[in-house]
This record gives structure tokens, C-alpha cells and sequence, in this order.
């Protein structure tokens, strides 16, 4: 699959192998790392794991803020990396979601998801062939909240016509690189005229060479 051309520096190499991340994270995430470790020593791939154990699940503890700085650094300095999931309590008002600081401390504002039938698993639905890519660093990520009076929380979610302009060049420059036939969309301008009213994506509409649309989430 072709990627997006991007402005960050190459991933770190040294003696033919490449250096990359690992944060094994919370649960099934040290698991899954597990994994791909043993899957990419089988097959000889070239990487040298720089891992960091730093986890969600220690939060206020001097020693994990320790850890979640250097897996900043690391990934930094590696430009490559492999992150299983980061617990966030819910239960803990005003404590920032790792994964969300990740995102946030590394500008990671594209999140790709891709969704395809695999061969040889009868599902409900056939022929599926998705991405989704979503905004990760603004609007209901924003994590800006507080309760006003006894029962009341209000919380803000910030957008901005630069980042929103940015995630839909983002989505047109992947269908173009990957042959997508059409980009669409999804929004709430019907109810949020003006955070979601602003018309993102549009600038980029008229120049693609992709089919567009747009759609507005759940019932009108």
C-alpha cells in the first residue's frame, strides 16, 4: 500500500537494522506486542526494539511521568514506533489520557483505520473495503472540561479551520496515493453549525481529482 508523503525525518538506522519504539502498554496490548516481536524475529526483520514500559495504569506516580517522557523522546528520536494500549482511568477527573498526550506531544493528528473483508471469513457484510481517517488532536480531543456548579459539566470542544483544512488534505493526498475512488465527509454541521459547520475539506474538494462527498451523522 502507498503511504502519504510526510516532512518528518527519516527512521533511525544503524548497522542495516532499523531502530524502533516499543511501548507494550496495558492488557492485551503487552500481548499483542509480544506477538509481533516473535513474529518479526521469525521472518528476520531488520528493527532493534528500543522499548519503554511506561503505562496508563500508574498515573500519578513520579516514576511513570518519568517513563511517558522518555517514550516521547524515544519515538522522537526513532521516528518509528509500536504502542499497545494505554489504560486511561475514567474514574479520575483532570488525569490527561496518555494516548491522547502521545497524539498531542507528536502532532499525530491523522488516525487511519482500515476496514477489508479477509479471504476465507464468511461475514455479514462482503466486499467491504474502508479507511476512516479521523481528526486526532482537536475537537472532542481537545480533553477541556469542568464542572461549573454541582451537576453540571461542561466541556469544549475546540476546532480550528487550519487543522480540520489539514485532515482533509490528508484524506484526499491518501486516496490519491492508495486509488481510492471517493472521499466522504462525516460531520455534525446540521446540528454544529459552526464547529462542524465551517465546511473542512472544502478548499481541497474542488482541486481533487476524487469523488467527494458529505454526509451528516445520525438523524437530522
Amino acid at each position: 500500500m502507498a503511504t502519504v508523503q510526510s516532512d518528518i525525518f527519516k527512521p533511525s538506522k544503524f548497522g542495516g537494522k532499523y531502530t524502533v519504539t516499543m511501548i507494550p502498554g496495558d492488557g492485551i496490548g503487552r500481548e499483542v506486542s509480544e506477538s509481533v516481536r516473535e513474529i518479526f524475529k521469525a521472518d528476520n526483520v531488520p528493527i532493534e526494539w528500543e522499548q519503554v514500559d511506561v503505562s496508563g495504569m500508574e498515573t500519578g506516580d513520579k516514576h511513570a511521568e518519568e517513563l511517558f517522557k522518555e517514550s516521547i523522546a524515544s519515538l522522537k528520536r526513532n521516528k518509528l514506533g509500536l504502542k499497545g494500549i494505554l489504560h486511561t482511568p475514567v474514574s479520575r477527573s483532570g488525569h490527561s489520557s496518555f494516548n491522547v498526550a502521545l497524539r498531542q506531544e507528536l502532532d499525530i493528528y491523522a488516525s487511519i483505520v482500515l476496514i477489508k473483508n479477509i479471504p476465507g471469513y464468511d461475514t455479514r457484510h462482503k466486499n467491504v473495503d474502508l479507511c476512516i481517517i479521523r481528526e486526532n488532536t482537536e475537537g472532542e480531543y481537545s480533553g477541556l472540561e469542568h464542572q461549573s456548579v454541582d451537576g453540571v459539566v461542561e466541556s469544549l470542544k475546540i476546532i480550528t479551520r487550519a487543522k480540520s483544512e489539514r485532515i482533509a488534505k490528508f484524506a484526499f493526498s491518501f486516496a490519491l496515493a492508495n486509488n481510492r475512488k471517493k472521499v466522504t465527509c462525516i460531520h455534525k454541521a446540521n446540528i454544529m453549525k459552526l464547529a462542524d459547520g465551517q465546511g473542512p475539506g472544502k478548499p481541497h474538494c474542488s482541486a481533487s481529482k476524487r469523488e467527494h462527498a458529505s454526509k451528516a451523522l445520525g438523524p437530522r
